[in-house]
This record gives structure tokens, sequence and C-alpha cells, in this order.
């Protein structure tokens, strides 16, 4: 363990899958409305909303991977 205790260790890993879970659910979501063709945000560009999700996407999902390795 790098330093984290076992009380501390119970809430990186719940913080770390939750970010995981809604990470790549974004990006699956993102990318199965980009292949339809379909708006990923109301009122926004295609492009411009579909990099903006793909981009908080891969940021939430990165936030888990460090979470998992704090442990």
């Amino acid at each position: 363990m790098n330093g984290m205790g076992g009380a501390e260790a119970g809430p990186a890993v719940f913080a770390g899958t939750v970010f995981v879970l809604f990470g790549g659910a974004l990006l699956l979501w993102t990318g199965v409305r980009v292949r339809h063709r379909a708006p990923v945000a109301d009122g926004a560009g295609l492009v411009a909303s579909a990099a903006l999700a793909a981009f908080f996407g891969a940021v939430f999902l990165l936030a888990g991977v460090w979470c998992f390795t704090r442990l």
C-alpha cells in the first residue's frame, strides 16, 4: 500500500469504480450517438459536442484508473 491505510482503501475503490463506470458509459454512449449521426447534446454541433463528451469521458476514465493506482 502506498501509505494508504485500510480505512481509506474503501472510498478509493468506490470512487475509482464510479469514475470508470461513468467515463466508460459516456464514451460508449457518445460513440453510439456519433455512429448513428444523432446529436450528442441538444442545440450543439455534432463535432463539438462529440469532442467535448469524448474528452470528459476520457478524463473520468483516467480519474478512475488514478484512484485504483492509489491503493
